[in-house]
């Protein structure tokens, strides 16, 4: 709920909160340096007579927050006129200068230059502030993992979302007193806040007239900061008075004998509106002003960043051709936060469609049971955010699924992707199944759990989902031919011949690419290190997929392969020679880039792991620190990349180096040198650092202990990395 409130509640209203933030941040600036102000050693009354010797026809005396006196008087050649008053000596010291900017910037932060309807929006833009505050404060505390941690430094995600939050964490105080008290300004104006001071009882008036100022005793004693306005008596009317109005209460002065004629205090609901107006303008208090003022232009800034973050997560929404949701015979709904449950739902979408199915893919957030008229399944892929929270792409769907009039008569699948390295593995997943449970959907087959992106369970679900179906799927069909590519080698370099274990760096020429696929930046015409290649190899249709090793800006595709005993793929690239060629496609795995930012990066790899931790640091010309721990069997022989980890190293593209033998004496695997280098790495994330591990699952699985070891005396642990997105594993 916080997140859509969140952004709602923020997208349509960003250029309306930018400028009446910007607009008031201008404005809280002006009152910094004031003409006039300063202390006077005048009483009220010796200073309303200075200035009426200065301004001969004044009409009125008042003073701002901010400390400037002004008279107003009327010129029958030019109407009325204000002068400023200097508060010392009651001298005039001019004209108050007319800036029409000011005029129009005040216009446009109260109105939007569109009178009471412009002050209704600004309501509601306040209104939006305070909820955008409060829910984005909530979901802070949730990627920060607790109300404790809100105020921890921001650490992993993408530079647009670290900066949103770091803007958001400073400037919510004054966005959130700003928004209140423009509120309550605006309760004011019309009338919903309760009525302020009511006009004092009046004693009958001397009919005289005359009376000096400086003589008059109402005014006696009265210091000049305190006056708030001095209206004066019609001229020639004797049953005229002077209304004062200080910080204290209004009163009515007689102009004939300068007596008190009724006195009122200034009621509660004034002295909160004054304080109200301090604590909106800063006027009256220049440096409250200025912090205001400063930290309201966070809006514009949040504005910003938020809208990148936005177009982000849009850019990561993938573009689905589907059979339409009335005539598909099988409807496969993703909850999906980061994007990667898409892929296996659009490998799912291949197999049906090559099977001579039809099937409509959609986000789990567009289910609409009404429109499924030729389903004859449903299966729902979902993964969990945060605390066993809906995904990005699922929001909305249990409250549609408790609110059903009756279950589709098409029976449900439940397939739930998680970590058990977190405590609610597949939570959501659950829910999703109990409640359809509790709504009478029948289920199709009992719900399954899928671990860390494993392939091999997902392939051993298919196959369960198959025979329900009463159909053979063939799950790494390619989406489409027209997806594949011809690749040839370029060149390839081969190690572990020594011991069993022959792993080879293939590198090919990279592909012709389309002016479509350049101009939508698709494909081969935007990949970077750690996107997979997806090889089909002769005489099978199963693609089988490889962690890139390059990225677009290298000028070539490159992969390492380690042979597998009776592996047709791994068989078939390994013994390939420059010239041959292969059929290919690129997958985006974005969940696996180095993302960028200053942050060390920790790249744990073992064997053929290495290869896209070794893209990472030929990409690294910024020379962001990269501290690299290596496993191989032996130095002889199986350094993959260990030239270039060399030269990169001397570069600086690698801040460090640290290699791991397992087959050497002593004996060494990385998890080994994690804890002898257990320090530097404690260091490493107090910084910021962000873990990245390729390899083997059992490599994985020790890397983690060696991590929950070395985090311990820091109360962090890989399950809480994860969370802020900064430990990450590529794992086959």
């Amino acid at each position: 709920m916080s997140r859509i409130l969140h952004r709602w509640a923020a997208l349509p209203l960003a250029l309306v909160l930018s400028l009446v933030a910007i607009s008031g941040a201008w404005l809280s600036l002006l009152p910094l340096n004031v003409a006039g102000a300063g202390d006077s050693s005048l009483d009220l009354g010796q200073f309303a007579a200075q200035v009426v010797a200065a301004v001969p026809a004044t009409e009125q005396i008042r003073r701002t927050p901010a400390g400037q006196v002004t008279a107003v008087s009327f010129d029958p050649a030019v109407g009325m006129v204000e002068t400023v008053i200097d508060q010392a000596s009651g001298a005039a010291l001019g004209p108050v200068a007319e800036t029409p900017f000011a005029t129009w910037v005040l216009d446009l932060h109260r109105a939007l230059f569109l009178g009471d309807a412009g002050r209704i929006v600004v309501i509601v833009a306040s209104l939006a502030m305070v909820a955008l505050v409060v829910s984005g404060l909530a979901l802070a505390a949730r990627r920060m993992g607790g109300w404790r941690a809100i105020f921890l430094p921001v650490r992993g995600g993408a530079a647009s979302g670290r900066w949103h939050l770091m803007i958001a964490r400073l400037g919510a105080p004054a966005l959130v007193l700003s928004s209140l008290t423009a509120l309550w300004m605006a309760g004011a104006t019309f009338g919903i806040v309760p009525e302020g001071t009511m006009p004092p009882e009046m004693t009958p008036v001397s009919g005289t007239t005359g009376m000096r100022l400086d003589a008059m005793s109402a005014l006696a004693g009265v210091p000049v900061t305190d006056l708030l306005q001095l209206q004066f008596p019609r001229a020639g009317d004797a049953n005229a008075i002077y209304t004062l109005e200080t910080t204290a209460g209004i009163g009515y002065i007689d102009q004939g004998t300068g007596a008190l004629l009724g006195w009122a205090d200034r009621s509660l609901t004034d002295r909160i509106m004054d304080t109200v107006h301090l604590l909106h303008t800063g006027e009256g208090a220049a440096l409250l002003g200025l912090l205001l003022g400063l930290s309201v232009l966070a809006m514009p800034l949040l504005s910003g960043t938020g809208i990148a973050v936005w177009l982000a997560g849009r850019s990561r929404k993938p573009k689905l051709k589907n059979t339409a949701a009335e005539e598909a015979e099988t409807i496969v709904l993703v909850g999906s936060e980061g994007g990667t449950t898409w892929e296996f739902a659009r490998a799912l979408q291949a197999a049906i469609t090559a099977a001579g199915g039809t099937v409509h893919l959609a986000p789990m957030s567009d289910f609409e049971p009404a429109r499924y008229r030729a389903a004859r399944r449903v299966v729902v892929m979902a993964a969990s955010y945060g605390d066993g929270d809906a995904p990005a792409s699922a929001k909305g769907f249990l409250d549609r699924v408790g609110q059903m009039p009756k279950p589709p008569a098409a029976p449900l699948a439940v397939l739930g992707f998680g970590d058990r390295a977190f405590p609610k593995f597949c939570a959501y997943a659950e829910a999703v199944a109990r409640a359809a449970e509790a709504a009478g959907w029948h289920m199709l087959m009992p719900m399954d759990y899928i671990d860390a992106q494993a392939q091999a369970p997902f392939k051993t679900w298919v196959g369960r989902l198959a025979d329900a179906m009463g159909v053979s799927l063939d799950l790494h069909a390619p989406a489409s031919h027209e997806e594949m590519v011809t690749l040839q080698l370029i060149s390839r370099r081969d190690f572990g011949a020594q011991s069993q274990a022959p792993t080879s760096i293939l590198r090919f020429q990279l592909p012709r690419i389309s002016l479509m696929d350049r101009l939508r930046k698709r494909g081969f015409a935007r990949f970077a290190a750690g996107d997979l290649l997806g090889v089909l190899p002769v005489g099978d249709s199963r693609l089988r997929y490889y962690s890139l090793a390059s990225g677009m800006q290298d000028g070539f595709v490159e992969i390492c392969v380690r042979k597998q005993p009776g592996g047709l793929c791994s068989g078939q690239l390994t013994s390939l020679n420059p010239g041959d060629q292969v059929r290919a496609l690129l997958r985006p795995n974005p969940g696996f880039h180095a993302a960028e930012g200053p942050e060390p990066l920790i790249l744990i790899g073992a064997g053929a792991g290495v290869g896209p931790l070794a893209g990472f640091a030929r990409a690294n010309r910024q020379k962001r620190p990269i501290h690299l721990y290596f496993g191989t069997r032996s130095a002889e022989g199986e350094m993959l990349f260990g030239s270039e980890l060399t030269e990169w190293r001397a570069e600086g593209r690698l801040a460090s180096l640290t290699t791991a033998f397992s087959r050497s004496q002593p004996r060494t695997y990385v998890q080994d040198a994690l804890r002898q280098d257990g320090a530097r790495v404690a260091s490493l994330i107090a910084q910021g650092a962000r873990v990245m591990i390729c390899g083997g699952r059992d490599m994985a699985l020790g890397v983690a202990e060696a991590f929950d070891e070395i985090l311990a005396p820091m109360n962090l642990n890989p399950v809480l990395l994860k969370a802020e997105g900064r430990y990450v594993e590529d794992i086959f």
